[in-house]
């Protein structure tokens, strides 16, 4: 992911910054605790689409 692209995003939900895990392809809001998707390199910011995360996952490396 675009580092300049990732400065841009925050958590539509609480605008915190996200965090991009190459593992999961996917970007992690940890106040919320809310991985979303990003397919074919789009995110999808949508509440509906975010998994929620496990404490446990949030200590992960990205």
């Amino acid at each position: 992911m675009d580092r300049r692209l990732l400065d841009l995003l925050a958590c539509p939900i609480c605008k915190a910054p996200l965090e991009y895990r190459r593992t999961r392809d996917e970007l992690v809001c940890r106040p919320e605790r809310l991985a979303y998707p990003v397919r074919d390199g789009i995110p999808v910011l949508l509440a509906a689409e975010a998994r929620q995360m496990e404490l446990a996952e949030l200590d992960e490396r990205p």
